[in-house]
């Protein structure tokens, strides 16, 4: 047995009764919470497991070694499947009907072990099984945070460590030299480091995006007689990357509205985590950051929130599951195995009935260490906009892990139209290079979810067409630009 699977192994002698690798047949275990899971309810059940009594049948059902583990993966995924990949119909159904009847009349309908038998066969042997993947404590990395104390990346017998990472430099850095494995990045970020914009040159790819919208413009509230963007001029502003979407936004948004982004008003990089503690100071006047920072401002009574970057563009992309391209190549197995799990935690992060138990997971100190009540509501878009009304948006945030080329050539254009790229720039193949919408659409089906099946479409940006088949005209149509 391999040194992971005895890791992996030593590791499920703790878990409770929450495991995502737990009996599917079993309706007294949860398959939705993984070993590091610490909500309220899988500290519940921990203690209710050593209560005496408990007995040690649990543990007894947990894979044993590699094969077991795989063929578990595979018991799990179609129990899963049946039920709509709701943990609660499931444990429903089997206390009704009765685990091993259910076993037994799948076990009748469908061919198991040649089932398990392929399923190996076209997974291959995982190269790696321990990775290290980082991510910084905001609510756009839902999917790939919450994967963990969830048990998604268990199911696909990764064992993976969430390393929370100061900024986004160091996410950048610690990527380029290999100490992370994947990371989570903000989406522009694989595009620079693929063309070594504001780095050494490398190629990256992005085959997940995390999330869409989930940004806001926040003001100090000093200025909440100032809601009129012309009135800005002189302002400072907080944004977590020069290549963010949230810069980028923001630039676009204070140019359509007549400033100069370079030269009305000043724009500093502050790392997320850092963007209240810089409002209450009074370093700045504003930030377009990730959440939960812009509703804790809210929170702390220093800031409101002036704009939803969904009002911008809605359905923009924010955040990106990446990699180097040298990794998915010399790691094709587990490549495709992380690859899956963060498809799969960004379709569940996807169902607002999953958002409050996502946020619980999720908020903990070594994730986003945040008062659960802020995580809600930012995931489940009902919150106080620090202007005295509470707003109901459900598509505050949403996740949805498809890649559109046409985001990529977006991006670009604004890379370009700020002066962060010159020259040249094939767009079109920089964005097949780079945002794999073609792959994520083939994994999406495999796992049987909807996929598009273009890779590319128009969008509408503060009422302005953007055609991606035309980026260098769609630059030219802007009279506020460095190029």
């Amino acid at each position: 047995m391999s040194h992971c699977f005895r890791e992996v192994n030593n590791n499920m002698s703790d878990h409770n009764d929450h495991n995502s690798l737990g009996n599917p047949f079993d309706h007294r275990q949860s398959l939705i919470h993984g070993r590091h899971c610490d909500c309220h309810d899988c500290r519940h059940d921990a203690a209710a497991s050593l209560a005496p009594g408990s007995g040690n049948a649990k543990r007894d059902a947990l894979p044993a070694n590699s094969e077991e583990m795989m063929d578990r993966v595979v018991e799990s995924a179609l129990v899963r499947g049946m039920f709509g990949h709701s943990d609660m119909h499931r444990r429903q159904f089997m206390k009704l009907v009765g685990g091993g009847t259910v076993a037994a009349a799948l076990a009748s309908l469908f061919p198991m072990d040649a089932i398990k038998a392929a399923v190996k066969e076209d997974l291959g042997p995982l190269e790696k099984t321990e990775l290290d993947v980082g991510f910084i404590p905001i609510t756009c990395a839902t999917p790939i945070i919450m994967a963990h104390p969830m048990g998604f990346y268990e199911r696909y017998g990764l064992n993976v460590n969430v390393i929370k990472t100061a900024g986004w430099a160091l996410i950048r850095d610690n990527s380029l030299n290999d100490t992370f494995d994947a990371a989570h990045m903000l989406s522009p970020m694989p595009l620079a480091m693929s063309l070594g914009a504001g780095s050494s040159r490398r190629s990256f790819i992005t085959p997940a995006i995390e999330n869409i919208n989930g940004q806001a413009i926040v003001l100090h509230n000093d200025h909440q007689d100032k809601r009129d963007p012309q009135q800005w001029k002189g302002f400072t502003f907080g944004v977590p990357f020069e290549y963010s979407m949230h810069n980028f936004l923001l630039r676009y948004y204070v140019a359509e509205h007549g400033l100069d982004p370079d030269q009305d008003i000043q724009i500093r990089v502050i790392p997320p985590p850092e963007m209240v503690a810089n409002l209450r100071a009074g370093n700045i006047d504003g930030f377009l950051s990730p959440d939960p920072f812009n509703q804790r401002a809210v929170y702390e009574r220093i800031g409101f929130i002036h704009l939803l970057t969904q009002e911008i563009w809605d359905g923009h992309p924010c955040c990106a599951f990446a990699t180097s391209a040298s990794f998915a190549r010399e790691n094709p197995n587990t490549y495709g195995a992380l690859l899956r799990a963060i498809i799969d935690a960004t379709q569940y992060s996807s169902d607002p009935s999953n958002r409050s138990e996502i946020a619980e997971a999720i908020a903990p100190t070594n994730y986003l260490n945040q008062p659960v009540n802020v995580i809600e509501q930012v995931l489940t878009g009902r919150f106080a906009d620090g202007l005295g009304e509470v707003r109901d948006v459900p598509d505050r945030i949403d996740f949805d892990p498809f890649p559109w080329h046409s985001m990529a050539v977006w991006i670009l254009t604004q890379m370009k139209r700020w002066g962060y790229i010159d020259g040249d720039v094939d767009y079109q193949q920089v964005a097949r290079d780079v945002f794999l919408a073609s792959e994520a659409g083939d994994v999406m089906r495999e796992l049987g979810y909807d996929a598009p099946e273009e890779t590319a479409r128009n969008y509408q940006i503060m009422g302005k067409t953007f055609d991606y088949t035309a980026p260098e005209a769609y630059l030219d149509s802007f009279d506020i630009r460095r190029s």
